[in-house]
């Protein structure tokens, strides 16, 4: 008996021992097999990304050959008015060194030269600005207000402004690039445009786009394309493109843009201008078209500045952060040396993302060293490993519950377009769609979905990053980061490098601001530049930090007329 219950036992062990054998087998194939698929995944990667560098080679030579070397010159800069500030120029006009009209018909003399090539004005109200401009001359004549009392109440008195085609201005198309809005136009001014004209600035010029403001490059069937002042067979950027084609060729003195994934910075990058990016929740998004979906995209938009000359931004911010603008505490003095810098020099080598440009490198150590060594501030080089995940994390962030999708936009929300057919019809030049918009439209109901488990990783990968920039930053930190990793393409190059907006886009996602600064020209003899980063709310650390490299780096270069 006793016998019996040892060799009981004894199988028992011997069973437990098979079942454990057995389930560290099982364990080790699957670790096997999903260690397999991960070297797959993983080669796959790797050999796209050498046939996607590849396909980058070709199109650009292609390009090469198609356009030429270098597109058709700008016309030159004659007018000094043209090289003011628009901070200058409000001084010049209340304290009557210059008058208003004089200074706006500079300007529309200066988009009727320059908008034949460039493209980028697509409608205009320059008979009414002139009379806005008579108005202030009149007001600043008669006395009624102290010099000091228009430099506080007005401060951008008988300047013009120039705004993107998604912002309304009353009597100006508003058309956000889509077909089916080609006739729409604006019953009042978005309360950005409203909060400028109290400050007494003048609406004289509306600006290209691209086609429901959702692309990089401003190209739409209703206006065509715009084209670089630095080189005409360049991109601008977009979606405010258009608005950085006509600052960079001195046609307007300042402007507004809007960023969703980086349609401020992208196209000021572009086109060697400063643009700058709000912290979420401080700019009103009232009266821009296509409108947020939710709560969450309100907080990735932001309407904001952008100009030749940093000493603009500021002053700007200050009007239309409006009832917000205390608590970005803009006119609080920033001591340089006691703000902590931080660069990355590039994503970590994301998925399908072109590598940095050389020339952009550079700019960057050149930056570091000048913070590092004159400066005397704190500089640290970091890692920041969830960069590489850029893009998967907006487009994931970007969905939401609504279930109006682009196919409804290109429609302005008449119905739905059907992307197959407007696919079919593009080659033959039938369609009311650029090929992009189409693409998008047949490709967002793809890939993550709004709750899923994809989109709930995403989401706190989003939320992880977020906290590490607030660890990072704090109150006196900023981000130095490329703001794109090349300099602006040819024409239809977005759609081979299309994930390259991604070094924007997660900033959209965080909330933070964000300052596009320009840094001079490269060997292209395109712009260059970078884009300072700061924690939600602290603007004005963005703000100090491109009047510095304005200041040693020389900010805005006027494009190049070459004899």
């Amino acid at each position: 008996m006793k016998g019996g219950r040892q060799r009981l036992k004894h199988k028992a062990k011997e069973f437990l021992r098979s079942l454990g054998t057995c389930w560290k087998d099982a364990n080790g194939r699957k670790m096997e097999t999903a260690t397999k698929t991960a070297r797959r995944r993983s080669l796959f990667k790797a050999v796209l990304n050498v046939a996607h560098k590849f396909l980058a080679l070709l199109v650009r030579w292609l390009s090469q050959t198609i356009y030429g070397e270098h597109g058709k010159q700008m016309p030159p800069i004659t007018n000094l008015i043209l090289m003011e500030s628009a901070t200058s120029l409000a001084a010049k006009i209340r304290t009557r060194k210059l008058t208003s009209v004089e200074v706006t018909q500079a300007f529309i003399d200066r988009c009727k030269e320059v908008n034949p090539l460039l493209n980028c004005v697509v409608d205009e109200r320059f008979e009414e600005a002139l009379r806005d401009a008579e108005r202030a001359d009149k007001l600043v004549a008669s006395g009624t207000m102290t010099v000091e009392q228009l430099e506080r109440e007005k401060p951008f008195l008988g300047v013009p402004i120039s705004t993107k085609d998604c912002i309304r201005v009353q009597g100006l198309l508003h058309t956000s690039g889509i077909w089916y809005r080609r006739n729409v136009r604006g019953e009042k001014d978005a309360r950005t445009i409203e909060l400028m004209r109290q400050a007494g600035a003048i609406p004289f010029a509306l600006t290209n786009v691209s086609e429901c403001c959702m692309w990089w490059e401003s190209v739409n069937t209703i206006h065509g394309r715009s084209r670089n002042p630095y080189d005409a067979n360049r991109i601008v950027g977009g979606s405010s493109g258009g608005e950085g084609c006509i600052q960079a060729a001195a046609a307007s003195p300042f402007g507004l843009g809007s960023d969703i994934g980086g349609s401020i910075r992208m196209p000021a990058f572009f086109n060697g201008i400063f643009g700058h990016k709000p912290s979420k929740f401080v700019v009103s998004n009232e009266g821009q078209y296509p409108e947020a979906l939710s709560e969450e995209q309100t907080s990735f938009l932001g309407i904001g500045p952008m100009c030749r000359y940093a000493t603009d931004l500021k002053p700007v911010m200050r009007i239309i952060a409006d009832e917000h603008a205390a608590k970005l505490r803009l006119d609080e003095p920033v001591d340089l040396k006691q703000v902590k810098f931080f660069y990355q020099p590039n994503d970590g080598g994301a998925h399908l993302v072109s590598p940095v440009d050389l020339d952009i490198r550079d700019a960057m150590e050149k930056v570091m060293a000048h913070f590092r060594a004159t400066v005397k501030a704190e500089v640290r080089k970091v890692s920041l490993e969830k960069l590489r995940q850029s893009a998967p994390i907006w487009f994931a962030n970007m969905k939401t519950p609504s279930k109006i999708g682009f196919d409804a936009q290109l429609a302005n929300l008449q119905g739905t377009v059907n992307p197959w057919l407007e696919l079919l019809k593009w080659p033959l030049n039938q369609s009311r769609h650029t090929l992009v918009g189409i693409l998008t439209a047949l490709t967002e109901r793809g890939g993550v979905q709004y709750g899923s488990e994809s989109y709930h990783y995403y989401v706190r990968q989003r939320n992880e990053l977020a906290n590490e920039f607030r660890e990072m930053l704090g109150e006196n930190g900023v981000f130095i980061y490329p703001t794109h990793p090349t300099v602006a393409p040819y024409h239809n190059e977005p759609l081979i490098r299309a994930l390259n907006f991604s070094y924007t886009a997660i900033i959209n996602v965080l909330g933070l601001p964000a300052t596009a600064v320009p840094l001079g020209v490269g060997r292209e003899g395109l712009p260059i530049g970078l884009q300072v980063v700061g924690g939600v709310n602290q603007d004005r650390l963005c703000l100090a930090v491109a009047c510095e490299l304005e200041r040693t780096f020389g900010g805005w270069v006027a494009p190049e007329v070459k004899a």
